[in-house]
Formats: C-alpha cells, sequence, structure tokens
C-alpha cells in the first residue's frame, strides 16, 4: 500500500484548501523519505539544540530562585511553548518562505500563480523541513515535565484556553513571515530580514514580564512575542486573565488580516523575473 492510497480517503473527506496541505506534505514527506539517514541526523541535531535552549535558563535559575515573578518550573513552560513554536517555524514556515523568495527572485514563481488554488496556500506551504519537528516534540515533553515539577494541573477550560492561544501565537508568527515574503515581491533580497525576524523570535523563549519599557511595548505590540509562549504559558498556570486572552485573539485576527492584505497588494504588483 502505498502513502498515496493511505493519504486519500483523508482528502475525500477534507475541502479544497485541506486537500493542497496534505499534497504539499505528502510532496515533502516522500521526499524526507528518500534521504532516511540525513532525516535521522536533522531530527537528532533539533533535539540536541532544544536542550541547548535551556542552557540560559538553567544558568539564570542556578543563581536566583525567581525572575520577573517567575519560578524556574513556570518559566521552563515558557520554553516548552517556544520549542515547538520553533519547531513549526523551522519546519512548516520558514522553508516555503525562503524557497519562495529565491522563486521570486528567478521567476519560477509564474507557474506555481497558474495553479488552481490559493497562491497564498500555495506558497506558504510549498516545502516543510519535516526533519525539524523534531524540536516540536521535544517541546512538548518539556511540557509535561515543567507542568508537573510546577505542580500544575490545568482545568479543561485552561487546556483549551493555552491552545486557543497558542494557536494565535502560530498565526502571528505565520502573519510576520508572509508580511516579510510580501516585501520580497519588492525588493526581492531579503534573506536578511527574514533571519532577523528569526533571530528576535529567540527573545520568545524568556517570559514576557522580563522585559521592560520599550522592549515591552516591542514584544507585545510590535513583535507580539507574549501571544506566543507566555500567554499559553500563563493559560495553563491559571495566571490569565480574560482582557489578555481577548487582547491576544484580536491581535491574532489583525495580523491574519494585514498579512493577506500585504500579500494579495504584492501579488497584484508581480510582473514575473522578467519585470
Amino acid at each position: 500500500m502505498t502513502l498515496t492510497h493511505v493519504l486519500a480517503p483523508l482528502t475525500g473527506r477534507i475541502g479544497h484548501g485541506g486537500r493542497v496541505l496534505v499534497a504539499q506534505l505528502r510532496a515533502s514527506l516522500l521526499l524526507a523519505l528518500q534521504y532516511r539517514l540525513d532525516f535521522v541526523l536533522k531530527a537528532g541535531l533539533g533535539v540536541f539544540w532544544s536542550a541547548i535552549a535551556l542552557v540560559p535558563l538553567l544558568v539564570l535559575f542556578s543563581l536566583r530562585e525567581g525572575v520577573a515573578g517567575w519560578n524556574a518550573a513556570e518559566a521552563l513552560v515558557v520554553v516548552a511553548f517556544f520549542l515547538v513554536l520553533k519547531g513549526l517555524l523551522a519546519g512548516v514556515i520558514q522553508p516555503s518562505v525562503v524557497l519562495a523568495v529565491e522563486q521570486i527572485r528567478t521567476g519560477a514563481l509564474d507557474l506555481l500563480l497558474l495553479k488552481p488554488a490559493d497562491a497564498q496556500l500555495l506558497i506558504t506551504t510549498a516545502r516543510w523541513e519535516l526533519a525539524r519537528l523534531a524540536d516540536a516534540l521535544a517541546g512538548l515533553a518539556l511540557l509535561v515535565v515543567a507542568l508537573a515539577r510546577a505542580d500544575a494541573t490545568p482545568t479543561l477550560a485552561e487546556v483549551a484556553t493555552a491552545a486557543l492561544l497558542f494557536a494565535g501565537g502560530v498565526a502571528v508568527l505565520y502573519s510576520l513571515f508572509v508580511l516579510v515574503l510580501s516585501l520580497g515581491f519588492v525588493f526581492v533580497r531579503i534573506d536578511n530580514l527574514s533571519f532577523l525576524l528569526s533571530s528576535l523570535f529567540d527573545a520568545a523563549r524568556w517570559p514576557a514580564s522580563v522585559f521592560r519599557g520599550a522592549l515591552s511595548v516591542l514584544f507585545t505590540f510590535v513583535l507580539p512575542l507574549a501571544l506566543m509562549t507566555t500567554f499559553p504559558a500563563m493559560a495553563l498556570l491559571g495566571r490569565i486573565d480574560a482582557a489578555q486572552v481577548a487582547i491576544g485573539l484580536v491581535m491574532a485576527v489583525v495580523f491574519l488580516a494585514l498579512s493577506r492584505l500585504a500579500f494579495r497588494a504584492a501579488i497584484g504588483r508581480y510582473t514575473s523575473a522578467g519585470g
């Protein structure tokens, strides 16, 4: 039985957009299976770097019991969400954006735009680095450990709220990279901007209350790292209020709308590499 036969029943029960996602995932999975050793090595390195990401936290809390109202176990919950999000960024979001920028530069995007499907969906799911999803799995495992160490037993409502806020965080991160991609239609060379955004994302491993003044405003409203990792952690720990949940969800919708408008405007100006 082939992979196509396994996925066929699933594609029959979902919409057109879902079928596109399944097709893109199937292509990436088949590619990954062609180079199994490379896949295993990348996954192993992902888990290794996930462990390295814990070092700053361990060093800090070896010197003091709490930081900005967070103890070590609670901060570990934030890091767990950071690792899950990092895995999604490296495995799903960023590879497609990097590929799209190259296609814009060479004109290879033209053929993709002729396909009978939503251009944004096709472009932003074109390449998946499935081995990098090991980071996300490591983050989920760490989340279980962190909640146990924090002696936290979230209610069903708290879990649902955390999941909703995390989905909002994923939407914001996706939107930010779509905005970067939209700039690629105008300036072409945006590689440095993409990697700068990825570097700034590393600050999401810390609870938002660590940042003060201008950094607090930047990481809450301009580049909302707080929504991506701190808000879901607060929800699981029972420390979030309704206003913060509302702010997080509204920001997710706003960023999705802005990225969609920017992408449509960029596509409207696209004239191929030949200009």
